[in-house]
């Protein structure tokens, strides 16, 4: 039986009432991951406003797609977005795509959504690939509830800022993070939240795609014995399960234990016995001084 694509069309509106922004997602890697009815929309629009020309341009080519391109992002979204308003409010019709994946979504995108629902604009979404889905549907990690943070701040002191306020979030936390960055953040989750359960989806759906499940700690050292890391990565951590699941009796007795058996540094002990129960530095430090003060 042959297959019928669906009759309504992207038609040019009467100049006089406001035209379409049209939020299409597109593949994050294998290029067959796109609806029939994205290639419809990106055909039938007058304008696509895309990240990266170059990048999206090797889509509309594969799918026979002629419809005129203007670059979307970061660096001009504040310039570009009147002149894309104005072109939507006298009726033209215009598609939003990112560079891979869901636009607005950890992207400059959001800026034109914002200002087009600013103008009354019809904004409608085209549904597809996202990262983030994508990585969380396969994780094994609670999937009920989430939390996506994406990138992480550069700064040491802001990122610092930022992880504690997740410290003890109890929903899946989701972030994107680039290959040059990602060691450094585990290590910081590690120091912070403890080593729990945790996921690195790198390059999803592509040639060398990799899903790496275990401890943070695993995963870290995993990672780090390899000469470099590349591709798009998503990390995927369990969320904090609550306190009053320590047993702080055989954490102390750990920490007695040790100390006599070794006396190296509290530094040192807390290190070891965070690791062991999954735990925090913190959390064990603190628990190690009040063993210290009781002592």
């Amino acid at each position: 039986m042959p297959l019928t694509l669906p009759t309504n069309r992207v038609t040019p509106a009467n100049p006089a009432t406001p035209g379409t922004l049209f939020v299409v997602a597109t593949p994050i890697g294998h290029m067959e991951d796109i609806t029939l009815r994205a290639i419809r929309v990106l055909k039938e629009a007058e304008l696509i406003a895309a990240e990266d020309t170059r990048q999206t341009r090797k889509l509309l080519t594969r799918y026979d797609v002629s419809t005129p391109l203007v670059s979307y992002h970061d660096h001009n979204k504040e310039k570009r977005t009147p002149g894309l308003i104005d072109k939507l409010k006298a009726g033209k019709s215009i598609a939003l795509v990112t560079d891979a994946g869901t636009p607005s979504i950890s992207d400059p995108g959001y800026y034109l959504v914002r200002a087009a629902i600013r103008a009354d604009v019809p904004v409608i979404p085209i549904p597809g690939a996202s990262a983030l889905i994508a990585a969380l549907s396969v994780s094994g990690l609670p999937t009920d509830t989430f939390v996506f943070v994406g990138f992480a701040p550069r700064k040491p002191s802001k990122r610092r800022d930022f992880l504690k306020r997740l410290e003890r979030e109890p929903r899946t936390l989701i972030f994107y993070e680039s290959p040059k960055r990602l060691l450094g953040l585990i290590r910081e989750i590690i120091n912070l939240m403890g080593d729990r359960t945790a996921v690195v989806a790198r390059e999803l759906t592509k040639v060398h795609e990799e899903i790496l499940r275990g401890l943070l700690s695993d995963i870290l050292r995993q990672l780090s014995a390899r000469p470099a890391l590349k591709g798009e990565c998503t990390l995927l951590v369990g969320g904090y399960e609550g306190a009053e699941e320590i047993d702080r009796k055989s954490l102390l007795d750990d920490l007695k234990q040790l100390n006599l058996e070794t006396g190296r540094p509290l530094s040192d002990l807390v290190k070891e016995v965070a690791k062991k129960y999954g735990l925090s530095r913190k959390v064990v430090y603190e628990e190690a001084l009040k063993l210290k003060k009781e002592s």
